[in-house]
């Protein structure tokens, strides 16, 4: 695969309309947003945290180490990857939402993407070796495609950012020029994040968001929620 069909294959992973239903999450910022706990104006530096110390040492991480299983073909440290992504996820409405979205993602890049990588994780799934994490499904998709590791954790982060922000959108805490600010100004960050993802081992892999955590609790027993997680 040249650079070209590469970048191709994360334009397609990461665009809104792939049907993941990544679209359906807004990544905690619904909780925050119930308990009145970020602004337009804090919403930038909730980015940044989510990213430092939550999405960057878990699903970052997994993405990375997904993604080198599969590229030379590990399949136990493939579903080890998965299960400790999996154990960390504190609240059944993130550990749900991951599996949800990652097995829809599985299912369609086996069809749009193919690859024996990808069929190998899909059979660990459906013999419960693997749960079926989100970040875990698109790192043996990238690979299974022959995106470079690098490459595919900065799309995957970008997704998140750009999910995020469009959370922020429908939640009326930005509007749309202002959320193509919060956006560019997170790319430091994502790099920040990706060059420290690289170099983590398994044992490495989870975030410490505690408040985050707390929110996610607060919004899986709301009354009303907009958003699944």
């Amino acid at each position: 695969m040249d650079g070209l069909d590469g970048l191709l294959v994360c334009l397609q992973l990461t665009d809104s309309a792939f049907p993941s239903g990544f679209y359906t999450l807004s990544h905690g910022l619904e909780g925050y947003a119930q308990a009145r706990a970020v602004t337009p104006d804090t919403l930038p530096a909730l980015l940044a945290d989510l990213l430092r110390h939550g999405v960057g040492p878990s699903d970052a991480t997994a993405l990375v180490l997904a993604h080198r299983a599969a590229t030379a073909g590990d399949w136990d440290q493939l579903a080890e990857t998965d299960q400790r992504l999996h154990a960390t996820r504190l609240n059944r409405e993130l550990r749900l939402a991951s599996t949800r979205t990652g097995r829809q993602l599985l299912d369609i890049a086996r069809e749009s993407v193919g690859g024996e990588a990808l069929e190998r994780y899909a059979g660990l799934v459906a013999e419960k070796r693997a749960p079926g994490c989100q970040a875990v499904a698109a790192g043996v998709a990238y690979a299974s495609a022959g995106v470079p590791v690098e490459q595919a954790v900065t799309s995957d982060l970008f997704a998140f950012c750009a999910s995020f922000v469009g959370a922020a959108l429908r939640l009326r805490l930005t509007d749309h020029r202002k959320a193509q600010v919060v956006l560019r100004a997170a790319s430091p960050v994502i790099r920040e994040v990706v060059s420290a993802a690289l170099v983590r081992e398994p044992a490495d892999l989870g975030g410490c968001v505690p408040v985050a955590d707390a929110m996610s609790g607060r919004h899986e027993r709301a009354e009303a929620r907009l958003f699944m997680s």
